[in-house]
């Protein structure tokens, strides 16, 4: 029978006859094969009888060549593994040039791998990650499934911008060499494949307020573009966002879902995940060791995972955050990069990452941020200098998702809209959620590619997007 090497490992198919297909990791001394099929960080040892297979055939076992071994699964009295493979009958599927094969059992800089993008997942890191990332994948539709969430597929193109933020990728089939003009020298976009200026989305926050307001509960789980011109560490031009928007929902539900959401998400992965997060705890802590020591981070990634599927949310507003942060010894003795001189300040990274590191040891949602640092959509509190807004931060990232209570009041929503100059007859259909049968709501945006970074502990979130897309790079 064909098995995979998760299959075989377990040992209960033990002295019977199995068959194998996977991929060369190491030959070493002419008998013992590493091979790994992509279904487990482990791989399994396949032995060969060296006087009783072809010289010319074995040295066509080469790192990266495709094989397919028959034989009987035995227990292992080698180190690092319970069971092995006695080979009997040995295939090759594809052969691997080992002069030209870039994937060496040898370190290689992630660099190097973005720059091989398309075997890099052949290495234990990348493997590991990109199974921890379908598990996530999984975890998120099964929790809104399970929890009486509808799954829309809200659009890619897009005439909107959801966030106002003008940073977006222009779709269009006009002759750019060649653009029809209007006749005051615009590009007339009437002559255009929609007949109107489109964008990629950057959300898909507004149609899927849309589908609550009929279906109830929903939720966007899909790609969104942003044209930023940053290249770090946590930017991606392309990337995949979640998104639940819920009819009924006040802010205070809204956060309840949050953190429900993640703690159920995380702690999914952590019992179905756990060879792949051991492999990559281990090299979360090396990694950590090789780095100055105030620059180290405190807690090992499973502790961090822990830390915030067992640790309760604490919850305050934006104006108590700011008060803490000024009294905080950091701010007074001047070792935040961004100082906090008052409210009205928009938190970085570091004042995020020391109201939960620090101060409160906890996973904390932030909410009532001032309106002038937030979305048009966002509720406005009765203060009039405020908005429904909400942040869940977490340890070594800072905030990991933005949501709120939405603006429902049409007069409200108006007002916002003409004061930082979006045309109401741009959002007309949106706006008809607030003409017939307005009622409060409420949803949250979390960037897949940032959860998937927090949990497996990656430096930087090109490596846990299987081919980033970044400025200058659109390579594969």
């Amino acid at each position: 029978m064909q098995l995979t090497v998760a299959e075989l490992i377990k040992g209960d198919k033990i002295n019977q006859e199995v068959t194998l297909k996977g991929w060369v990791r190491t030959f070493r001394a002419n008998r013992f094969i590493a091979v790994n099929d992509g279904s487990t960080i482990n791989n399994i040892q396949c032995v060969v009888d060296f006087e009783k297979f072809d010289e010319n055939l074995l040295k066509r076992v080469t790192t990266g060549s495709a094989i397919s071994v028959k034989g009987t699964l035995v227990e292992s009295l080698g180190k690092g593994q319970k069971v092995e493979i006695q080979v009997t009958e040995l295939e090759i599927l594809g052969d691997s040039n080992p002069e030209e094969y870039p994937i060496q059992p040898k370190k290689h800089s992630f660099e190097f791998l973005r720059e091989n993008a398309h075997l890099r997942v052949r290495t234990n890191t990348f493997s590991a990650v990109m199974r921890l990332r379908s598990l996530l994948s999984f975890a998120v539709h099964q929790y809104f499934n399970k929890n009486g969430f509808y799954y829309v597929n809200t659009p890619i193109i897009t005439g909107s911008d959801a966030e106002g933020a003008g940073e977006m990728f222009k779709v269009t089939n006009l002759d750019i060499n060649n653009t029809p003009k209007t006749e005051d020298g615009k590009v007339d976009y009437k002559q255009d494949f929609f007949g109107k200026e489109t964008n990629l989305t950057v959300s898909g926050q507004l149609e899927a307020e849309t589908y609550a307001m009929a279906l109830g509960k929903v939720y966007t789980f899909g790609p969104t573009f942003r044209a930023e011109n940053s290249n770090t560490t946590r930017h991606l031009a392309e990337f995949w966002m979640i998104e639940p928007e819920v009819a009924f929902n006040d802010l205070d539900a809204n956060m309840d879902l949050a953190e429900d959401f993640i703690q159920q998400v995380i702690g999914y992965v952590l019992e179905n995940g756990q060879d792949d997060l051991k492999f990559l705890d281990d090299r979360y802590k090396k990694e950590e060791n090789s780095k100055p020591k105030q620059q180290r981070s405190e807690m090992g990634l499973l502790e961090k995972l822990h830390f915030v599927v067992d640790n309760k949310f604490v919850r305050l507003s934006y104006t108590e955050a700011i008060e803490i942060l000024i009294n905080s010894k950091p701010n007074k003795k001047k070792k935040f990069q961004f100082p906090i001189e008052g409210w009205g300040a928009d938190l970085q990274s570091e004042h995020e990452r020391y109201l939960v590191e620090k101060h409160f040891k906890s996973p904390v949602i932030l909410f009532d941020y001032p309106a002038n640092i937030k979305a048009f959509y966002m509720r406005m509190n009765d203060d009039g200098k405020t908005v429904r807004a909400m942040d869940v931060l977490f340890p070594g990232i800072g905030e990991i998702v933005g949501g709120s209570q939405r603006e429902e009041r049409l007069d409200v929503l108006l007002e916002k809209m003409k004061a930082i100059g979006i045309d109401e007859k741009e959002l007309w259909w949106y706006l008809d959620t607030r003409r017939f049968g307005t009622a409060v709501h409420s949803g949250f945006g979390l960037g897949f590619e940032r959860l998937v970074q927090f949990v497996t502990g990656m430096g930087n979130i090109r490596d846990v997007i299987p081919y980033p897309r970044t400025p200058q790079n659109a390579e594969f």
